[in-house]
């Protein structure tokens, strides 16, 4: 069963049934047990006008709380570039999980705790500064040896004057 296809379809309509790859992955850590399943497929027939589009996929997230046995279920739809030559229902479900690494490794940390969001500019230039100087600020704190920023910051806020001029 293709699972783009709506559950139900309308006397009348037909929807064809168009190829697709599957791919899934399962993880345990910090109490949770995650299932990924993600459904690709191509564009070829060029459904979506939409320029540069190759495929489209479908990637359902389901977590179960170890301690508590509660699931919660997520879906969430993405566009690629990619044709199914560059980067199969795997491939496009490792980068899926990479993005969060991203996400949650920098820009969480630039918007938490350094609060980049909070900040009010229209001027481009000046954004990109801040941008620039929290980007130090992080690799800064992990070339030092922090493995949490909150704790470097708080430790130098702390302590300005003697980081400065020792």
């Amino acid at each position: 069963m293709n699972s783009f296809c709506p559950p139900r379809q309308t006397a009348g309509w037909y929807i064809p049934q168009l190829p697709y790859t599957s791919a899934v992955s399962v993880s345990k850590g910090h109490g949770r047990l995650e299932r990924r399943t993600l459904t690709l497929m191509s564009d070829e027939y060029q459904f979506i006008n939409w320029p540069g589009l190759a495929q489209v996929f479908k990637l359902e997230r389901e977590v179960t709380t170890l301690a508590t046995g509660v699931s919660r279920q997520e879906t969430v739809y993405g566009l690629t570039s990619c044709t199914p030559a560059k980067a199969d229902a795997h491939q496009i479900l490792e980068w899926t999980r990479l993005y969060w690494n991203i996400e949650n490794g920098l820009h969480y940390r630039r918007d938490v705790t350094l609060h980049e969001d909070d900040m009010r500019t229209r001027l481009t230039n000046l954004a990109q500064t801040i941008a620039l100087i929290n980007n130090f600020v992080v690799g800064l704190a992990q070339k030092l040896g922090y493995s949490n920023l909150a704790s470097a910051r708080r430790y130098f806020d702390a302590s300005i004057a003697s980081q400065l001029f020792s």
